[in-house]
């Protein structure tokens, strides 16, 4: 898998301090995209070990809330099978520490059995995400003043609410 870019101490993709991974690779190809470069799977750099290791670094001080993966598009069934492993272990290292995601597809349409996106590690990897941030943006319901999202059709899903409860539960409105 390659990655676009890695921020730290970044405030605009989730709740509080965090680092965050912008993943290659987008088949959603979402007109009005504020990124269209990363939906080559080949865009960026290898997330390699090394790379790895700074971030599960970064994550070590108090005022890091916790780990945001963004895209390109994090539930594409290739970069699913590599982000299972890394953040296995970032809930590992740091079971404290919340994990954002955002994706165009649909929680509930896309990531459940039977779903396109579902794979073998979808619901591993959806277990160990507390916020999912679903839908794809569309350009027709922009909108600047949602927080975390592009588009109104876009969810912020609160996943622990939502498994226990077993009805979406959204973070916010």
């Amino acid at each position: 898998m390659n990655y676009a870019e890695i921020k730290y101490c970044d405030i605009a993709n989730g709740l509080g301090c965090r680092t965050v991974l912008f993943v290659s690779g987008c088949r959603n190809a979402c007109k009005g995209c504020f990124q269209p470069q990363t939906w080559a799977f080949d865009y960026g750099n290898e997330f390699d070990e090394k790379v790895q290791k700074e971030i599960l670094d970064s994550l070590a001080p108090a005022y890091v809330q916790g780990l945001t993966l963004l895209g390109g598009e994090p539930f594409e069934e290739e970069n699913q099978k590599d982000l299972l492993p890394f953040v296995r272990k970032v809930k590992e290292m740091y079971p404290k520490k919340n994990i954002w995601a955002f994706t165009g597809y649909i929680y509930d349409k896309d990531l459940i059995p039977g779903g396109r996106k579902y794979t073998e590690d979808t619901d591993e990897l959806l277990s160990l995400i507390d916020i999912l941030v679903d839908g794809p943006f569309k350009e027709e319901e922009k909108d600047i003043t949602l927080k975390f999202r592009g588009s109104r059709n876009q969810r912020v899903i609160d996943l622990q609410k939502t498994r226990k409860s077993g009805t979406i539960a959204l973070a916010m409105d």
